[in-house]
Parts: structure tokens; C-alpha cells; sequence
């Protein structure tokens, strides 16, 4: 089955490689600017703008954000509303290097990159990341449209509110709540 990417930076490098792991999709085109039409992205082609989804929907059904967010979640939130608008499906992506719980439910059009962590009773939404190496511990809910960067370590029973961004490397206690569009600094420590 073909999937368009939206978006053709780092994190598109980062979700080519694992949707080839996991190797149930495949990449048929990418989205980005105009300017950038022609260019390829790890040999796969960009093919439009995001002023082509909707033409494009009928030869893609399944369509996947492979942008990322750092200081907002506004983008990634507009896209995936838009997405589900038009009436394309995207799919939840899970590299076969990461463990995920056969307890744990996650959302549609997250991912979960390489040797992330998903214990038991996790929950986490729809569109979210689940970057490398990230331990998301039992019993913690992540909402929708979060992010959790490399190396992050969520204990258990936390929950992150929607459209949060938790940093490279940084720890939560246990059963914390971390509020809604919060911004945890890489290496720190939220308690």
C-alpha cells in the first residue's frame, strides 16, 4: 500500500527509515514546497506541495506527517485535522525496534521510532511522536498531538496533556501531570 509523507526534512529521513523496517507501506511521494518539487529525500521523490492533497487523494489513501514539532504543536494539529478532513487514513507507524506492550494502546498516525519503549497500560493518543529511545513507563496517558524526544524517560502512572513537547534526555517523576502545550527542556527534570 503507498503512503505520502508530508514534509521533507530530518524527521521525513528519520520515519523513511523506519516505514522501510517495518515494511508495511510504500513510500510513494512527499510533500514540501513548491521550490523543493523534483528534489529526492533518501531516493524518494517530492512530488507536490501540500496544495496538492487534495488532488492526490484517490491515488494515496493513506497519507502521514513526517514533520515535526518543537516549539508548537499548531502545524502538526492544522495538518492531521486537514488530513481527516479530506479523508485520507494515517496509519500508525511502530519500528520493529522498538518494544511496545501488547497492553499498551496508541493512536492513530503516531509513530515510534527506534528502540523506544512502551510499557504496559501506556496510552498515547493520536498523532504523536515517540522519538528514539524514549521510555514511556506503565500506566502513563500521553494525549494527543504530543511529542517525546530522544532519550526522554516518562515513570509511571504520568500524564502529558495534549499538544506537549517533552525534551531529549528529560525525566519525570512519577504520576505527574504535565499540562497542556508544555514545553520540557531537554535534560531536565519535571516534578
Amino acid at each position: 500500500m503507498k503512503l505520502l509523507l508530508i514534509g521533507g526534512g530530518g524527521h521525513c529521513r528519520s520515519l523513511i527509515d523506519v516505514i522501510e523496517a517495518e515494511g508495511k507501506f510504500e513510500i510513494g511521494g512527499i510533500l514540501d514546497t513548491r521550490e523543493r518539487i523534483g528534489e529526492k529525500v533518501l531516493g524518494y521523490d517530492i512530488i507536490g506541495s501540500n496544495d496538492d492533497l487534495e488532488r492526490l487523494f484517490g491515488t494515496f489513501t493513506h497519507a502521514l506527517i513526517a514533520f515535526g514539532q518543537i516549539k508548537s504543536p499548531d502545524g502538526r494539529i492544522a495538518m492531521f485535522e486537514r488530513l481527516s478532513t479530506i479523508g485520507y487514513m494515517t496509519p500508525t507507524i511502530i519500528s520493529p525496534r522498538a518494544y511496545v506492550s501488547k497492553h499498551a494502546r496508541i493512536g492513530e498516525g503516531t509513530v515510534i521510532l527506534h528502540d523506544a519503549l512502551i510499557n504496559a497500560n501506556a496510552t498515547i493518543g493520536n498523532n504523536c511522536i515517540i522519538n528514539t529511545k524514549a521510555l514511556i513507563e506503565h500506566d502513563c496517558t500521553i494525549n494527543d498531538h504530543c511529542h517525546i524526544s530522544t532519550g526522554a524517560v516518562l515513570n509511571g502512572g504520568s500524564i502529558v496533556k495534549m499538544g506537549s513537547f517533552f525534551g531529549s534526555n528529560a525525566v519525570c517523576k512519577e504520576a505527574i501531570t504535565i499540562e497542556e502545550r508544555s514545553f520540557i527542556k531537554a535534560g531536565s527534570v519535571a516534578k
